[in-house]
């Protein structure tokens, strides 16, 4: 399986994808916003994605202020502001997208409403990402899929039947190019309920491209999400830790973002190939560690070889008859004289 974002394929036999989710954390700068694509560039990102949301279509404030979750008591403002500063304007999303091209890394966004995903499909980006909050907005789901183009779908806080609808959905529209992503809806996320096992899972089920939506310390679940078949994830990206705003402090920063793609590299040559051989790096240790036989005693031409008359010893020289082909020998006679601790070869016996 595998897909076409853009120039590139991700899936089988392609190149692990890794997205900077920039979201709110270009600060409602443009400049800022720039700043971070050309970050995320240099630090091996293949694309970088934003939000496109308005607050207003988004939350319900007063809703919000009746409901009591650990996380707004940590902000100073409500839940409205707070999405309020983070909207990623309609005006800067032009200039973004030419921006990206020029840098030549992927642009797209993850819509929450459908003008963003009309505005967002007429502007030409290649995915949309559909976050976990939105999984069960089936209505927007199939609005998006008929845009036939290859869709993220994240699944953090959702149970199985919520996660087989939305698959559902996509594909009643004839679109089946999904990138399926587990993903602990958590800012951070422990790595007590990370269970990379459900990459598996997800793709036997679903038969489809999975990967991670990832909010943990490091890149410990990057590289596990390639040892285990996956080929995309997603980072939250930030020029720095220390901003405040909702995303910042468990954002990867460019150096974190750079160390994870070269240990993602270095995974992908690690997993390498279905094959198995003698390769050539451990050539010499064949010979060297490998038992060949020798004989353990002086023998005459002629002479029956039997069980006690060899050892089985390292190392086998390149001509010589290896330890497992020991049973095809006993029983067969010797063509000349042998000394002690002589290799026996294929042309001394008949």
């Amino acid at each position: 399986m595998k897909i076409k974002i853009g120039k590139k394929f991700v899936g089988d036999g392609m190149p692990f994808y890794t997205i900077a989710e920039i979201g709110s954390n270009f600060d409602n700068s443009l400049r800022k916003a720039y700043k971070l694509i050309d970050l995320a560039k240099k630090a091996g990102a293949d694309a970088v994605k934003f939000q496109s949301f308005t607050a207003e279509e988004l939350v319900n404030d007063n809703c919000f202020k009746k409901l009591k979750i650990g996380y707004q008591s940590r902000w100073k403002k409500s839940v409205f502001e707070v999405y309020k500063k983070a909207e990623f304007p309609k005006k800067f999303h032009q200039k973004v997208f030419n921006y990206c091209k020029k840098k030549k890394i992927e642009f797209f966004s993850a819509p929450y409403d459908k003008a963003s995903v009309d505005y967002l499909d007429k502007l030409g980006v290649n995915i949309f990402k559909i976050g976990s909050g939105d999984l069960t907005w089936l209505e927007n789901i199939e609005y998006i899929a008929k845009k036939n183009k290859p869709i993220i779908l994240a699944t953090g806080a959702s149970n199985m039947s919520q996660i087989s609808n939305a698959i559902k959905t996509i594909r009643k529209t004839g679109n089946n190019k999904i990138i399926l992503m587990q993903c602990i809806t958590n800012y951070p996320a422990s790595f007590n309920n990370i269970n990379l096992k459900v990459l598996d899972m997800f793709r036997k089920k679903f038969k489809c491209l999975v990967g991670y939506s990832d909010h943990t310390p490091g890149d410990i679940v990057a590289t596990g999400t390639v040892a285990m078949g996956g080929c995309m994830i997603e980072k939250h990206f930030t020029d720095n830790k220390k901003l405040s705003g909702p995303d910042h402090g468990f954002a990867m920063d460019p150096i974190d973002f750079k160390k994870m793609t070269s240990k993602i590299q270095l995974m992908e040559k690690i997993i390498g190939k279905p094959i198995k051989k003698i390769y050539d790096e451990e050539k010499d240790q064949y010979f060297s560690m490998k038992r060949g036989i020798k004989s353990s005693q002086k023998l005459t031409k002629g002479q029956i070889l039997r069980r006690e008359h060899i050892k089985l010893l390292r190392p086998c020289l390149a001509d010589e008859l290896s330890a497992d082909n020991l049973k095809t020998i006993i029983g067969k006679r010797i063509n000349s004289d042998l000394d002690i601790s002589t290799a026996i070869k294929k042309k001394m016996i008949y």
